[in-house]
């Protein structure tokens, strides 16, 4: 996208940098992430930056809206509802696919998070980047003006809220079998938070607490949630002493409801060149005739699990539950990073940190996804190269 800088980065790349590049992060924990780290950074020139912050923006606009509560209502009436809502998300998500419209490089909304992301991994990923390309020192990956200390500051102020380390956990369900847990081995050395599992939680009264390494319990005041409902509401073996549904004596740094609120579910009240036409199945009048250019998914899924891409009458019929479902038209995805052998399509993921005393979110950072395949995603990429997640570089001012 910077040409310069893609020349110079693609002239430099070699796949013996590109193994050295991995084994710097494996080194790091002896461990070594289970979902593919592509081989470049995405170049992203001032255009696309400002029309990318422009959009999310919007999006914020949106969420900051008094009715939005009112609005989302309905989201939570259809999923589970945790006690002691906050009054806004602490994480934002916002996932931008560089598509093609009317001959012009515009970024269209995907998809939108009230969740946290893999804030930590990011950070570590530039570094290693840079230890392996010197001259990207010369981009940034941060926004809102913030450099590494600024971006680590806001995180923490974010997830502990002045509480001690000790005092807040990082909750997620078997953390040692999730695809993410790089981005929990980060934060636990950067904020010096614990990892800890759903059911090693122990509960007295409505307080909750962990056993640490010594053996002792600690009170827990703070969870940095990174629990999926639908995930825990497959695992019937787990065995939790405590309930998601009950009022705890615990803060939340991203509290669960946000997850419900912030989703798919938003998408069909937006408008604007940045957003996809998308409508609730409950609220589609007639079936369009030209499926093809359409995609249904459900409302709540993480990472794409239930999307029909190819989409038929009857994958629209046998939906039971409408109120669950959208039915988005299908944008062009761009190919747009040169490859040594073709070019590659991009998802942009904008991330956002909100901490409560805030009256707005803060742009902070970003993720990025590349991909060959016909969508974004693992099963469409299998056996390519130049593809995965990786981060988006700016120009710095």
């Amino acid at each position: 996208m910077i040409e310069s800088e893609r020349a110079r980065f693609n002239s430099e790349f070699s796949i013996e940098k590109y193994h050295r590049f991995l084994e710097s992060i494996e080194r790091d924990f002896g461990y070594r992430p289970t979902f593919r780290i592509a081989e470049t950074p995405f170049f992203i020139p001032r255009n696309l930056q400002h029309q990318l912050i422009e959009a999310s923006e919007e999006v914020v606009e949106f969420i900051q809206k008094p009715g939005f509560k009112k609005l989302t209502q309905k989201a939570l009436d259809l999923n589970t509802q945790v006690p002691d809502e906050d009054d806004h998300t602490q994480f934002l998500a916002i996932d931008f696919g560089i598509c093609e419209e009317n001959g012009t490089l515009i970024p269209k909304l995907i998809e939108v998070q009230g969740f946290p992301s893999i804030f930590n991994f990011q950070m570590h990923l530039f570094q290693k980047l840079q230890q392996t390309y010197p001259f990207l020192a010369e981009s940034t990956p941060y926004l809102s003006g913030l450099d590494e200390s600024g971006y680590l500051r806001k995180l923490k102020e974010v997830i502990l809220k002045g509480y001690l380390p000790e005092e807040v956990v990082l909750l997620e369900i078997e953390p040692e079998k999730q695809n993410t847990k790089i981005d929990f081995y980060y934060c636990q050395e950067d904020l010096g938070i614990p990892i800890c599992c759903v059911t090693d939680i122990i509960k007295k009264g409505r307080q909750l607490f962990y056993t640490n390494e010594k053996g002792k319990e600690i009170r827990i005041k703070r969870i940095y949630n990174r629990v999926i409902f639908d995930e825990l509401a497959s695992r019937q073996d787990l065995k939790l002493a405590f309930s998601f549904t009950e009022s705890l004596d615990v803060e939340w740094a991203g509290h669960p409801n946000w997850y419900t609120r912030i989703s798919k579910f938003i998408l069909p009240h937006l408008q604007g060149p940045y957003f996809i036409e998308s409508t609730l199945l409950s609220e589609l009048e007639s079936i369009p005739e030209d499926l093809e250019n359409y995609v249904l998914k459900p409302l709540f899924s993480f990472s794409g699990a239930g999307v029909v891409f190819n989409v038929t009458q009857k994958d629209i019929e046998s939906v039971q539950e409408k109120d669950l479902y959208i039915l988005q038209k299908k944008v062009n995805y761009l190919p747009v990073v040169q490859s040594p052998d073709g070019k590659v399509k991009v998802e942009v993921r904008f991330l956002a940190l909100w901490p409560e005393k805030d009256e707005k979110p803060t742009l902070v950072g970003n993720l990025v996804r590349l991909s060959r395949g016909e969508m974004i995603g693992v099963k469409f990429n299998k056996d390519k190269d130049w593809v995965g997640g990786t981060i988006g570089l700016f120009q710095k001012s």
